[in-house]
């Protein structure tokens, strides 16, 4: 249920990043995801449709990119990259692992319609 949060703060993050650029639509929202941040990117996407609908954020995208797992053994010292199923170190096999990375979650980027019209007037290059 805490997607409902996160997504509610995603979109407030799009709407405001958008309005700065005088963008018309949002059509794709890219989060990046540790395989330990506990989300569930299907949820943030059923949230959005949800919550968005009535902005200019209605019907985008959600495109989640989920990062490796990266730890170090604290017997053999290697730092590598593991899978949830199979949490060996692939150097010794040791289960003794020192998480580096895995529980990132941020926006990453958005793709939005802008409205790049420009009036006669402006565009006879006086500044």
């Amino acid at each position: 249920m805490h997607e409902l949060s996160i997504t509610e703060h995603i979109l407030q993050y799009a709407l405001e990043e958008a309005q700065k650029i005088g963008a018309q639509k949002i059509r794709i929202i890219r989060i990046v995801l540790g395989p330990f941040s506990g989300l569930v990117p299907e949820c943030i996407q059923m949230y959005l449709d949800l919550l968005s609908e009535g902005t200019i954020a209605q019907g985008a995208k959600i495109e989640a990119q989920i990062l490796p797992l990266k730890v170090r053994c604290r017997d053999c010292g290697k730092e590598s990259e593991i899978t949830r199923r199979h949490i060996a170190c692939p150097y010794c096999g040791s289960l003794r692992l020192q998480v580096l990375s895995g529980k990132e979650f941020y926006i990453d980027s958005l793709e939005v319609d802008v409205n790049e019209y420009k009036s006669p007037s402006s565009s006879h290059g006086m500044e």
